[in-house]
C-alpha cells in the first residue's frame, strides 16, 4: 500500500520540474546572449562608410572588421561542446558572454583600425560559441513534448536580430556616432551575465573528455580558413588568397574528418551524420539559410545601391520580415510539437519561394510596399520552418550528444551560409555585368540583375521544398543513462545508437 501511495508524487515532480515555466528565466538569459552576439553580424556592415572616414583608411583595410569577426566566429565554433563537457554549459557560457562584452567596448575605445580588427576578433572569440551552447542547454531542459514551443521561442533572436541589426546601427550612427553600435552591448551583456548567474542550471558537466588535440588543431584551421577563402572570393575565385583559403581549409577538413572518425571522444561528434534523419534535417537547414542570404543580404543591397535608401530607411523596409518571423516563430515551435517538421518545412519553405519569386519580378517602378509584402511572407516562411528544422536535427541525436552537435551543426550552417553569400554576390556581378553589355541602363540593369538573383535564390528554396517531403519524426531511442549506469562509455553507446538509423 505504502508503494502505491507513494507513485503519485513521484510522478507529479518531473512534470513541475519541466514545465515551460521552470525555464523561462534560463531561456531569458539565453536570449538575452543570443541577442547582443547575433546583432553585431549586422549592425556593422552599415558602419562600414563610417569607420572608414574614421579611421582614413581603405575599404580592404576597413572589411577586417568583418572578416577578422567572422574568422574568430568559424574557428571557436568547433571547441564549444568539449569546453561544456569539461568546464560545464554554464561556466563557459558567463565567460564567452563576458568576454563577447569586452571585446565590445574596447572596439569602441580602439584608436586605430588594426586596434579595431583587432578587438573585433576578441569579440568574435567569445561570440561563437554562444548561440551553440545556449541552443544546447534550452533544449536539454525542454520536455520531449514542449521543446518545439522551446525553441521556437529562442529562434525569435535568430531571425529578429539580423534584421534589427541594420536599423539599430542606422539609428545609432545617427543619433550620435559608430562607437555606439558596440557600447550598447555593454548594458545587454551585464543584464545577461546577471540573469545567468542566477538563474542557469549547474552541473552539467560530463566526465572529463580525453582532449583531442589534433581536433582542436585541425578544426579552427579547416573552419577559418574555409570562411577566409569564401570571403576572399569577392576578388575572384581564381586570386591567391580566395585559393590558398579554400584549399588550404578543404585539406584540414578532409584530415580534420578522418581523424574525428576515428576517436572515440572527438571533438566533434561526426557519427551522428550516421542518421539518416539527421542528414536530412541538416540538408534542409541548409536551404532555409540560402533562401535566408536571399533577403537578408540582397535586399538590403538593392535598396541602398540601386534605390539609394539610407540605412534606417532600408532598415525600416526590411522590418515586416522580422515582425513576421517573430509573429509565426512560436506558432511554429507550437505546431512541431503537434504534428513534426516535415509540413512545417513544406509550408514555411513553399511560403519563401513564393516570396523570392515575386521579388524576382521587380523593376524600376516596383512600389515600396511590393518589396515590404514579400518580405513579410519570408518571415512568415523562416517562422513555420527554421526552428522546427532546427530542432528536428537536435531531436535525431542521441540527447546526450546534443551538446557536440549544436556546435557541429553551426560551423556547417556557417559555412554554408559564407559560401551562398560569396556565390550570390559572384551571380549578382555577372548579371549585372551581362545586362549592361546588352544595353540596359545601369539603374534598370542592376534591378533586372537583383531580379536574376531572387529568381536563382527562390529556385534553390524549391529544391527545399521537395526534400521537406522525404522528412520524418525521427525514430525514438532510449536516453543514455542506462549505459552511464552500467559504467559502459557514452561514446560507444551513442555510436551503437546511432547504427540503427
Amino acid at each position: 500500500m505504502s508503494t502505491t501511495t507513494a507513485s503519485p508524487p513521484t510522478a507529479a515532480a518531473p512534470q513541475a520540474e519541466f514545465s515551460i515555466k521552470s525555464i523561462i528565466a534560463p531561456l531569458l538569459a539565453v536570449i538575452i546572449g543570443m541577442i547582443m552576439v547575433i546583432l553585431d553580424s549586422t549592425v556593422v556592415n552599415v558602419a562600414i562608410p563610417n569607420l572608414q572616414e574614421y579611421f582614413h583608411t581603405s575599404l580592404n583595410s576597413i572589411q577586417w572588421t568583418i572578416t577578422g569577426y567572422t574568422l574568430a566566429l568559424a574557428a571557436v565554433i568547433p571547441l564549444a561542446g568539449w569546453m561544456t563537457d569539461k568546464f560545464g554549459s554554464k561556466r563557459i557560457f558567463l565567460i564567452t558572454i563576458a568576454l563577447f562584452t569586452l571585446g565590445s567596448v574596447l572596439c569602441a575605445a580602439a584608436q586605430t583600425a588594426e586596434q579595431l580588427v583587432l578587438f573585433r576578433v576578441i569579440q568574435g572569440i567569445g561570440g561563437g560559441m554562444v548561440s551553440p551552447i545556449g541552443m544546447a542547454m534550452i533544449f536539454k531542459l525542454a520536455p520531449a513534448d514542449k521543446r518545439g514551443s522551446v525553441m521556437g521561442m529562442l529562434g525569435i533572436p535568430m531571425l529578429l536580430a539580423p534584421a534589427a541589426g541594420p536599423i539599430l546601427s542606422g539609428w545609432l550612427i545617427g543619433l550620435s556616432s559608430w562607437h555606439w553600435i558596440f557600447l550598447i552591448n555593454l548594458p545587454i551583456g551585464i543584464a545577461a551575465l546577471i540573469v545567468g548567474a542566477k538563474f542557469l542550471p549547474t552541473g552539467d558537466r560530463q566526465k572529463t573528455p580525453a582532449l583531442d588535440v589534433l581536433g582542436m588543431i585541425l578544426a579552427p584551421i579547416a573552419f577559418s580558413m574555409l570562411a577566409y577563402g569564401v570571403s576572399e572570393s569577392g576578388k575572384g575565385w581564381t586570386e591567391t588568397s580566395t585559393l590558398t583559403g579554400l584549399v588550404v581549409g578543404g585539406i584540414a577538413l578532409l584530415v580534420f574528418i578522418f581523424v574525428e572518425l576515428r576517436k572515440q571522444q572527438p571533438l566533434l561528434e561526426l557519427r551522428v551524420f550516421g542518421s539518416s534523419d539527421f542528414v536530412r534535417g541538416v540538408v534542409l537547414t541548409w536551404f532555409s539559410q540560402v533562401a535566408l542570404m536571399g533577403s537578408i543580404l540582397m535586399v538590403p543591397l538593392y535598396l541602398q545601391n540601386v534605390l539609394h535608401y539610407t540605412p534606417l530607411k532600408s532598415g525600416l523596409t526590411t522590418l515586416p520580415m522580422a515582425i513576421g518571423s517573430a509573429l509565426f516563430m512560436p506558432i511554429g515551435g507550437r505546431l512541431f510539437d503537434k504534428i513534426g517538421a516535415r509540413p512545417l518545412a513544406f509550408v514555411g519553405l513553399g511560403v519563401i519561394s513564393g516570396a523570392l519569386f515575386i521579388l524576382s519580378q521587380i523593376d524600376t517602378d516596383t512600389t515600396r510596399f511590393m518589396i515590404m509584402l514579400p518580405l513579410a511572407m519570408m518571415g512568415m516562411g523562416m517562422g513555420l520552418s527554421m526552428m522546427a528544422l532546427n530542432t528536428h536535427v537536435l531531436n535525431a541525436a542521441p540527447r546526450k550528444l546534443v551538446s557536440r552537435v549544436t556546435p557541429l551543426t553551426t560551423a556547417s550552417q556557417q559555412v554554408i551560409m559564407s559560401f551562398a553569400i560569396a556565390g550570390m554576390t559572384g551571380y549578382l556581378s555577372s548579371r549585372i555585368t551581362h545586362h549592361l553589355a546588352a544595353g540596359a541602363e545601369p539603374v534598370a540593369g542592376s534591378t533586372a540583375a537583383f531580379g536574376d538573383t531572387f529568381f536563382l535564390t527562390a529556385s534553390i528554396a524549391c529544391v527545399g521544398v521537395a526534400l521537406s517531403l522525404i522528412l520524418r519524426k525521427p525514430r525514438p531511442k532510449a536516453e543514455p543513462v542506462t549505459a552511464d549506469a552500467s559504467g559502459k562509455p557514452a561514446a560507444d553507446v551513442d555510436a551503437s545508437m546511432l547504427m540503427g538509423h
